[in-house]
């Protein structure tokens, strides 16, 4: 089963990933765990987007797509992945489709999870960080018992800047301009399966689940 994940952030993108892994014992293939793992590997790839990384430059696609080839030759790969964070431009979706053409690997779907933006505002401003040992709390789904401070360890709760509505914003802004035209492209493709990403956790894997099997 070889798949990629689309989702903006707050999606539960992540948390389905996980569950999917689980269900059909494949990886979740995440572009920055794969960049950080190829530079600590010191790989031929791993060097060259150190390069870039030690700059505070962006990876460039073809080093990004170079490490994604290096990741698929190993033997976890065998019974299919999960592509999550990549591609997230027309340019990586075209570099991936030579990429898999070449070692003749055929995409089964990509899935598209959608939640309505201020559903993901919700969930992400909801958000708090205890700044003493890092635990996390959701005033809606998951409080602390009281509140502002840290059931583990009595710290103070605060709300991290990305957890911030003007932020969110902006980070949705970006991933609709990126992604508008990939969902295109994949509806083209005749792989794009859009999932409805509202509701409990369990729900949501059924329908991704009933959409491929």
């Amino acid at each position: 089963m070889n798949l990629i994940l689309l989702g903006p952030p707050g999606s539960g993108k992540g948390t389905q990933a996980k569950m999917l892994v689980e269900k059909y014992d494949i990886p979740q293939i995440s572009t920055g765990d794969i960049l950080r793992a190829a530079v600590k590997e010191g790989s031929p790839m791993g060097l060259k987007a150190k390069e870039y990384m030690d700059k505070g430059k962006l990876v460039p696609d073809d080093v990004v797509i170079g490490i994604i080839e290096e990741r698929l030759k190993k033997d976890d790969c065998k019974k299919g992945f999960i592509l999550d964070g990549f591609p997230r431009t027309l340019a990586q979706a075209e570099a991936l489709k030579r990429l898999l053409a070449k070692k003749e690997i055929k995409l089964d779907a990509v899935i598209s999870i959608d939640v309505d933006e201020e559903e993901v505002i919700r969930r992400l401003t909801g958000r708090r960080t205890c700044k003493n040992c890092g635990a996390m709390y959701h005033i809606i789904f998951s409080p602390p018992k009281k509140e502002g401070i840290c059931d583990k360890c009595g710290g103070e709760l605060y709300q991290r800047d990305d957890d911030k509505e003007e932020t969110i914003r902006a980070r949705l802004k970006i991933y609709k301009e990126q992604t508008a035209p990939l969902i295109e492209y994949y509806k083209m493709e005749g792989l794009l399966k859009e999932v409805q990403g509202t509701g409990e956790i369990k729900e949501i894997f059924n329908r991704i689940e009933s959409i491929l099997s």
